[in-house]
């Protein structure tokens, strides 16, 4: 069967360019990698070059493989010396080919994320550097984005004590790893640029062999691997780029979306091949993605379309809250289930991690079996875990595992011989650690009783506090909030601990006004049990948007489509922030063939309180033709009319309005002398006529008259 049978005439063209530098956009399930693959195999098979003359870049090992295991069934070559590779696998071979050259041992050791961080606090600690000033993973970061930019640490920034301290700190760590023959991630493509660089000789022996570069994913190159690529080009060679400017979404990681158009510039690009038959979603959705997109500015254009038909309309469900939101789409999980649809194939995505907890929370509660997808579920994040072992102190002195995990954490000078010397006082006093804490003398005596006192006084002030102020308090008092807040990566893990006051506060409206730390532990504890599918169970994926570029599913949920939230509040501070907010929503939408369901709700629960919210601008910007509401479209209805039902029968509350005439704000939290803490979710009436309907949890759904309620705001 020919090679190039069953292309359509866009990928067709692709594939049988000429020997001219390249630029394909392909739109999102547009066939790239039939593309690039079947380019390489054409190339081959028509005597364009030789399988050694090949080199082509990905960003995933993956990808890679996928890449070598189809050229093999294309054709009958062996692929064992092709150059196919992520760019640091790319940039290891290189170095190991020519170690010397690049003053490099022969066995030179790698340092993963976790090894480099050891090697930068031992640095750290030779040149008496107080971490508190320079935080370890702050100089980590630093020391790596130098690295991308392509600057050793004589070309970085020092413009004052501060700074020059940093890049004298980043000129010891590059002594470190010379003399123990280790280099970093960031350092296999800056030492590979270096040594292409300085050596012409080897330079025009790469520039000679390979006479075609093809790289995948080109959106998200940053700017020293642009500049390693421009490097290996000789006056022979061409690049045959694929990308999609729409799906770059790693700016946080120092992708650079500009380097297409600065290919286009450089390499004076005349084919330009726009793949835009989309084979994976229906026509709706892509008509959603391309109106939502064209909002952009910076692009270089392209609108999908399918031959599969327009299929069913996008499903946009408003909720009164957070919980419902999420008790909704477990019940719609389990309708689409019992339908015939597989849950492997159903996609749950969400901006922040920290907004799988109330998901989680609702799937558990059902019964639904899920998988947290690249990514470890709420109570098993190391964050959150580092704050149960403090709250889990604070229950019972008792607790060994729970001190071990955060006596020095964060860092307060406890090394390992103290921690040694207190196990020992304790097994002599058959006590507990905690116990034997003033059995010991000196500076370890001194820093452990500093953290028992710690711990002791919690445990004092947390007696007159509610649940959820215990944890917001030794969140605080622990040092874990400022911990995190000082770490250049650390707002997730911010968010997820704030989501852990979200958590203590559902405990208590859902117990029934329950404050009893250890049954909100007992909760957690169980809450983190093996109710996570196991590897190959038919189970329900929830993943951030992030995490889903690449994956497709029938059905698809995009949750928690707020403003502040999706888009990120993060997105205001940031340059071009809110263009890059609106590639991820693309992205989230072009991961669904069938059916895509679009969520929001009302109020949100922060730091332990329900808040107002505000639809995201981007459901604002699909065209209203392409969607069903499930629930009736805000303010549509007065407030006395029924609530519309959803395509599915649910008990939960439909639509509300945002605020009711009468003082009262549906979604608000309320207290009653009787029934206790409530939330309202309806009104009707005016004037001594006015009712209130408030969910009281256990006490069940009640309808006040507002004249005699006599309620508070809680």
């Amino acid at each position: 069967m020919s090679l190039l049978a069953n292309l359509n005439p866009e990928q067709l063209a692709a594939v049988t360019l000429p020997n001219q530098s390249a630029l394909i956009l392909a739109g999102a399930g547009s066939g790239k990698t039939r593309v690039l693959t079947t380019r390489i195999a054409w190339l081959i098979q028509t005597g364009n070059v030789s399988p050694a003359g090949v080199l082509a870049v990905t960003f995933t090992n993956k990808a890679a493989k996928e890449m070598l295991t189809r050229i093999s069934a294309m054709l009958p070559v062996s692929t064992r010396g092709m150059w196919v590779g992520t760019f640091h696998g790319l940039c290891n071979r290189l170095l190991r080919a020519h170690h010397r050259d690049a003053g490099l041992p022969q066995l030179f050791q790698i340092l993963d994320s976790g090894d480099q961080l050891s090697l930068v606090k031992r640095v750290l600690k030779s040149m008496n550097v107080d971490e508190n000033r320079f935080a370890p993973k702050q100089v980590q970061h630093y020391i790596n984005a130098n690295k991308e930019e392509g600057k050793r640490a004589s070309e970085a920034e020092a413009y004052d004590e501060f700074s020059r301290r940093y890049a004298e700190i980043y000129a010891a760590y590059d002594e470190q790893c010379q003399r123990e023959g280790a280099v970093d991630f960031a350092e296999l493509l800056l030492r590979s640029f270096e040594l292409l660089s300085k050596n012409e000789i080897l330079r025009e022996h790469y520039r000679a062999r390979f006479r075609h570069i093809l790289v995948d994913e080109f959106q998200d190159t940053n700017r020293l691997q642009y500049r390693w690529l421009k490097l290996l080009t000789g006056p022979g060679s061409v690049i045959f780029a694929v990308g999609d400017d729409d799906q770059s979404i790693y700016a946080f990681r120092g992708a650079n979306v500009g380097n297409m158009a600065d290919f286009e510039r450089d390499f004076h690009v005349e084919n330009v091949i726009r793949l835009e038959q989309n084979y994976r979603s229906h026509g709706n959705i892509l008509d959603a993605a391309n109106a939502l997109i064209s909002n952009n500015r910076k692009r270089l254009g392209k609108n999908l379309w399918t031959a599969a038909g327009h299929g069913e309309p996008l499903r946009v469900y408003e909720a009164q809250t957070d919980g419902y939101e999420a008790h909704w789409l477990a019940e719609e999980v389990q309708a689409l289930n019992r339908d015939g649809l597989a849950r492997r194939e159903i996609g749950v995505l969400y901006r922040s991690n920290a907004q799988s907890r109330i998901l989680e929370h609702a799937l558990f509660s059902a019964g639904v079996p899920y998988r947290v997808y690249g990514g470890l579920r709420f109570f098993e994040r190391l964050e959150v875990k580092h704050a149960l072992a403090y709250l889990r102190l604070i229950a019972s002195s008792e607790d060994d595992s729970a001190f071990l995990r955060v006596v020095n954490f964060p860092a307060r000078g406890i090394g390992a011989r103290s921690i040694e010397a207190l196990q020992d006082a304790a097994r002599a006093g058959k006590s507990s650690l905690y116990l034997a804490v003033p059995k010991l003398a000196g500076k370890a005596g001194n820093a452990l009783g500093a953290f028992a006192a710690m711990i002791e006084a919690l445990r004092r002030e947390a007696a007159g506090l509610a649940l959820p102020e215990i944890v917001e308090h030794m969140l605080a008092k622990t040092g874990l909030l400022a911990h995190f807040q000082a770490e250049k990566d650390g707002a997730d893990r911010l968010e997820n601990l704030k989501e852990l006051v979200n958590a203590a506060a559902l405990f208590v409206q859902e117990e029934d006004g329950q404050q009893d730390l250890a049954a909100f532990l007992a909760h957690a504890a169980l809450e983190a049990g093996e109710h996570q599918a196991g590897e190959g169970a038919d189970a329900l994926q929830l993943m951030t948007v992030h995490s889903a570029k690449g994956l497709e599913f029938q059905a698809v949920f995009v949750t928690g489509l707020e403003d502040g939230l999706f888009p990120h509040d993060q997105s205001r501070n940031e340059a071009d922030g809110l263009e890059e907010e609106r590639r991820l929503m693309y992205v989230a939408i072009t991961r669904a063939r069938a059916r895509l369901y679009l969520s929001f709700a009302q109020s949100r629960m922060l730091h332990g309180q329900t808040l107002p919210k505000v639809a995201s601008r981007f459901l604002d910007e699909i065209p209203a033709g392409l969607v069903k509401w499930l629930t009736p479209r805000l303010g549509a209805l007065p407030l006395h009319e029924p609530v519309l039902a959803s395509a599915r029968d649910s008990d939960i509350p439909k639509s509300l309005p945002r605020a009711t005439q009468m003082g009262w704000r549906i979604g608000q939290n309320v207290m009653h002398a009787k029934f206790g803490q409530g939330v309202i979710v309806d009104a009707e009436g005016q004037g001594p006529d006015a009712r209130l309907q408030i969910n009281f949890g256990r006490q069940g759904m009640k309808w006040l008259a507002l004249e005699y309620a006599k309620l508070r705001a809680a």
